[in-house]
């Protein structure tokens, strides 16, 4: 199930909440002090989405034009719907309020109202059974599985980071440039070692009779 929600910019600033009930809140403590953690870890160059596994729990996050939303949810929730829950409320808060939330001088939690929205969206998807939202499990919905997935241990504790993979990416492209480059000096080495000797005899060789049939 979908626990708890977040609407935050990217620069820190909390724009919404869901607002949780009291067990919720007691249940999701400590896990709401890593979602923290986790959003004050979020760039323009962290990955567009991503899961951090935490214990019985996972975030699943999204970023969109600047403002990311997590949700905490079940371990057990399928990503599927975690990522599909989080795209619609990307759609209606940005329909809704647009650049207006990435005003200057706006205060925290400024779109508190957007909790009504939360909180239905939420009970459509808390419910996958029901007739009504059956289509969310179809084949259309998102490929999740090449999702960047993440340990919370990992993240916070061990420097892990939420770049995007296209950075990983080019640091492996670099890398393998350097390897191509250091292969490249190695076969020239073993060339010099196997042939070296031989041309130097050779082109003394040559010095020698053109010195002393030709100067």
């Amino acid at each position: 199930m979908v626990k708890s929600t977040s609407v935050t910019r990217l620069d820190g600033l909390p724009l919404a909440a869901s607002v949780d009930d009291e067990s919720t809140e007691r249940k999701l403590e400590s896990h709401k002090k890593q979602a923290k953690l986790i959003l004050k870890r979020l760039t323009p160059s962290s990955e567009r989405q991503a899961s951090i596994e935490a214990g019985d729990y996972s975030f699943h996050y999204i970023i969109d034009h600047g403002i990311s939303y997590l949700c905490i949810c079940d371990r057990s929730y399928p990503r599927k719907l975690a990522f599909s829950y989080l795209e619609e409320l990307a759609v209606e808060f940005w329909g809704t309020y647009g650049e207006e939330a990435l005003q200057p001088g706006l205060r925290p939690f400024a779109f508190v109202q957007f909790d009504i929205f939360m909180q239905k969206s939420k009970r459509v998807y808390n419910t996958p059974r029901a007739n009504d939202n059956l289509d969310k499990l179809n084949t259309e919905l998102k490929d999740v599985t090449k999702v960047m997935t993440k340990n919370i241990e990992d993240l916070l504790y061990r420097g892990d980071s939420l770049e995007k993979m296209s950075d990983l990416s080019s640091d492996l492209r670099f890398s393998s440039a350097k390897y191509k480059k250091a292969a490249r000096r190695v076969n020239l080495e073993a060339l010099w070692k196997q042939y070296g000797p031989v041309s130097i005899v050779v082109f003394l060789f040559v010095v020698l009779i053109y010195w002393r049939f030709f100067t």
